[in-house]
């Protein structure tokens, strides 16, 4: 068999099955011709390796030569006696071989022909003529040479059964093969049958048979013609079964075939007999009929009508079992499942709506403030655009129950698209239908599964949506979120605009930041603080006390809680902004009350604060007095955690040094440089502050700022810092009833910072008296509740020197009255601030390097 291959590519062109039989025809007779001459072979030859071929004797091949070593080792060839050794490459990578690259056994091949192409390249016909080893290769430049030995086939074998036997089953099984693939003819099989010796029927077969480059080379040392055609018998077994799997998987598929035009017309022809005998409709055609009228009932709009009546078409005319017309059913379910007239009536009894937020949550009047006047707009201008809302705020504040409490305020459906770690595009716009398995994205399930075209949709943690090369979720909610752009908001699915422009979107988050700027600006931010000491205890007396004990099987007169205890609860056993711990310590106490009524012990159960620590252990949050005698260098300032406020101790101790500067306890970058322009500061005014003016050059300064293991950054400590280095140089001491939060600059302005609501609340928690805090956050006090600001005096200020002033004053402010876990129901008396800290080792305080900073 005629075969070409490129030498310079690993890939080997197979033959065409045209060409086959007559090549395999004529190699036969030229092999038997060649066979009568026996020519003499040098004993050196120029060696011309190549890579994804094995020659066989008396084969005829085409090759296509292109290396530079190859192509003058053929001229070489071609000056002298036309005779080459054909070795084969045992990597087929390898660009330049060298000896050790190539097999040591091969076939010495004549030149019939050879054309030099255009390129370069030479192309050669070329006929093997004996095995033969290389002896020894050598690499005279510019090509190979080898000394070889000819390996000369045994022409006389004694006559066996077993060789007969072997010989018909080899021309049994090629002649197998062939009729398998289509390639027989009468001039092959008389070919083979022409052929007595079992080497040369071997090496016919072999360089005709598809198999492995190591099987071909295997094949080419085995010098026992008996033993070769053995190993081609073993390799037809294999082409025969390989062959004959081959037809049969085409055969089924020919018949797949003919079944599904066979069905397809039998159908037709089945139609019109039914229509001419007056019978009822297939089932393909009811349900053609049922998806008809399910989309006209579903009030489509012309354009996807028009879609519609156009899908609707192409299936009737499909075959019903195809993968493409269940595409299309899918399809076609979805157009008619989806509400695009369907709008629920809102509930626009302004009363009646507040009376349902105030039963569902506690406080939160901003909130509800909002939701009421989108409900006005909406009685008085129905056809007003729904709002983009956005409740930031920390867990556990209510902002999830929020939404679907405004969605039962005005009678809505509410729905949950929960956004946390969503990374595909397709989540929000859907799959294209070319794919397997595709369906809309969750926007519009969310609307099928709502019925209405207006629901609520809340959008939960869009703060934590990611993005990969799968795209960017968070561009595409800009076109949702626009009231601009969403009233033809297109899905890839249904490659159709539909209306979101009635839908109310509820988006939540805990943090700003990470929320892109163009996605921000389209909602309305709300912030929702952490509650305060007299939120939580309301929220769990109105809500989860009640809860609880329903859900742990216990009746409402079953557990009755002493006045206070809900208060030890609150300061002693959690530490958040909002109140899902809280519910979580109530519940613990709820079933440990559940398991004594199961016992046998008979209710109610009083609860107070003794058996509060029997039920739940020793309180997990102390406070701890730091400090019993105000010292020079000591200040307190506030801070702002993801869990609320918090009271922050600065210690800046003097030393005889040169004027280093140490800060320590995990300070950020931004409290780092708040410290450098507090000492800038104190330098400038030394002498208005009564301090050694060469401070600088006789003293080193140690700030420190505990919990040690805590991180903390922000720039709201610069007072404090600055307050407490004043301190420790002038050795006066700050008041201890005194607290205060702002950034500073060099000149000593007082700059605003956030967080202070919360801060404040920390400061009356702690029995702190006056808090000093920028006089362009005085606008913060009217979130404050009033209750609250009676307990503390707090003084807006915009320059440093009057904070020092007022720091080192003898004026003593309001003391707030708290209740410590530790002394149930006792009051704090003149003591300096107070840290709570966690007895199970773990400090409540950290603020993590992920969360927003200090402020």
């Amino acid at each position: 068999m005629t075969r070409s291959f490129d030498l310079d590519s690993p890939s080997v062109p197979a033959i065409s099955r045209e060409n086959a039989p007559d090549a395999l025809s004529q190699q036969g007779k030229d092999g038997a011709s060649e066979a009568e001459s026996k020519p003499d072979l040098p004993g050196r030859l120029p060696v011309l390796p190549v890579r994804d071929v094995v020659i066989f004797n008396y084969t005829i091949l085409p090759l296509f030569v292109g290396r530079d070593a190859s192509v003058q080792a053929v001229e070489a060839a071609l000056q002298s006696n036309r005779y080459l050794l054909i070795l084969t490459q045992k990597d087929e990578q390898v660009d330049k071989p060298a000896p050790a690259d190539l097999h040591s056994i091969g076939t010495v091949v004549m030149i019939m022909r050879m054309l030099k192409l255009p390129d370069g390249r030479l192309k050669l016909l070329v006929q093997g003529v004996s095995r033969a080893r290389a002896l020894s290769v050598t690499d005279n430049k510019p090509y190979l040479e080898a000394e070889i030995k000819a390996l000369p086939e045994q022409e006389q074998l004694p006559q066996s059964v077993a060789v007969e036997a072997l010989m018909r089953a080899a021309r049994e099984q090629s002649e197998r093969i062939l009729t398998l693939r289509g390639m027989v003819s009468p001039d092959v099989i008389n070919v083979l049958g022409s052929i007595e010796h079992p080497g040369r029927l071997a090496d016919l077969i072999a360089s005709n048979l598809r198999m492995k480059l190591t099987e071909a080379q295997e094949l080419l040392e085995c010098l026992d013609p008996v033993e070769r055609l053995k190993m081609v018998n073993e390799l037809l077994t294999k082409e025969a079964e390989v062959a004959s799997m081959q037809a049969h998987i085409q055969e089924t598929a020919r018949e797949g075939m003919d079944k599904a035009q066979r069905d397809y017309y039998l159908r037709e022809q089945l139609k019109a007999i039914r229509k001419e005998l007056g019978e009822g409709a297939s089932d393909d055609d009811d349900e053609i009929a049922e998806l008809a009228a399910a989309l006209e009932k579903a009030k489509l709009p012309p354009e996807a009508q028009k879609e519609a009546d156009k899908q609707l078409k192409r299936l009737s005319s499909m075959h019903a079992e195809s993968s493409e017309a269940g595409v299309l059913r899918g399809y076609l379910e979805w157009l008619s499942e989806l509400p695009w007239a369907r709008l629920s009536r809102d509930r626009l009894d302004i009363i009646k709506a507040k009376k349902i937020l105030d039963e569902d949550h506690y406080g939160l009047e901003k909130v509800k403030d909002r939701i009421l006047e989108f409900l006005s707009v909406r009685k008085l201008n129905p056809k007003s655009k729904s709002p983009i809302l956005c409740f930031v705020g920390p867990p556990g504040v209510g902002k999830t129950s929020l939404g679907r409490s405004i969605a039962r305020s005005m009678g809505r459906q509410f729905q949950r698209m929960s956004l946390g770690g969503m990374r595909d595009e397709a989540e929000i716009r859907g799959h294209r239908r070319t794919y397997v398995g595709a369906l809309p994205g969750r926007v519009i399930q969310s609307l099928k599964q709502a019925g209405t075209r207006n629901p609520v949709i809340m959008l939960d943690e869009v703060d934590k949506i990611g993005s990969d090369f799968r795209g960017d979720p968070s561009s595409a909610l800009l076109e949702v979120l626009d009231p601009e752009q969403n009233f033809s908001f297109s899905d890839h699915y249904l490659n159709l605009p539909f209306d979101l422009s009635k839908v109310m979107f509820i988006c939540t988050a805990n943090h700003l930041e990470t929320i892109p700027g163009p996605l921000k600006d389209r909602m309305e931010i709300i912030r929702i603080p952490g509650y305060t000491m007299q939120e939580k205890l309301g929220i769990a007396q109105r809500y989860l006390v009640d809860r609880q004990e329903k859900e742990n099987g216990l009746k409402k007169k079953d557990v009755v809680f002493k006045p206070g205890v809900l208060e030890t609860l609150i300061q002693g056993y959690t530490r958040e902004a909002g109140v899902r711990g809280l519910e979580r310590e109530i519940g613990a106490v709820a079933r440990k009350l559940a398991r004594k009524k199961a016992e046998g012990t008979k209710a109610p159960f009083v609860v107070d604060d003794a058996s509060l620590k029997e039920l739940l252990g020793a309180p997990r949050y102390l406070d701890d007095d730091l400090d019993k005698t105000p010292v020079p260098g000591l200040a307190v300032g506030l801070a702002w955690t993801p869990h609320g406020g918090e009271v922050l101790n600065v210690e800046v101790s003097t030393m005889q040094g040169k004027g280093g500067v140490t800060l320590t306890g995990q300070l950020g970058e931004v409290m780092k440089e708040s410290a450098q322009a507090a000492v800038s500061y104190a330098r400038s005014h030394a002498r208005e502050l009564g301090i050694d003016p060469e401070f600088n050059s006789k003293l080193d300064v140690h700030v420190h700022v505990p919990a040690g293991a805590t991180p903390k950054d922000g720039p709201s400590a610069g007072v404090t810092l600055a307050t407490a280095l004043v301190s420790a140089l002038s050795g006066k001491v700050v008041r201890d009833s005194l607290c205060m939060t702002g950034e500073i600059t060099l000149r000593g302005r007082v700059l605003p910072v956030g967080g202070i609501k919360e801060k404040i609340l920390a400061a009356v928690a702690r029995g702190l008296g006056d808090v000093i805090i920028p006089k362009q956050n005085e606008k913060d006090l009217e979130e404050i509740p009033q209750d609250l600001l009676s307990k503390i005096a707090v003084h807006p200020m915009d320059n440093l020197a009057d904070v020092i002033a007022l720091a080192f004053s003898e004026k003593r402010g309001k003391k707030a009255s708290v209740k410590s876990s530790g002394t149930p129901g006792g009051n704090t008396k003149n003591k300096l601030p107070r840290k709570r800290r966690n007895t199970d080792g773990e400090n409540r305080m950290s603020l993590s390097p992920f969360l927003p900073p200090v402020s």
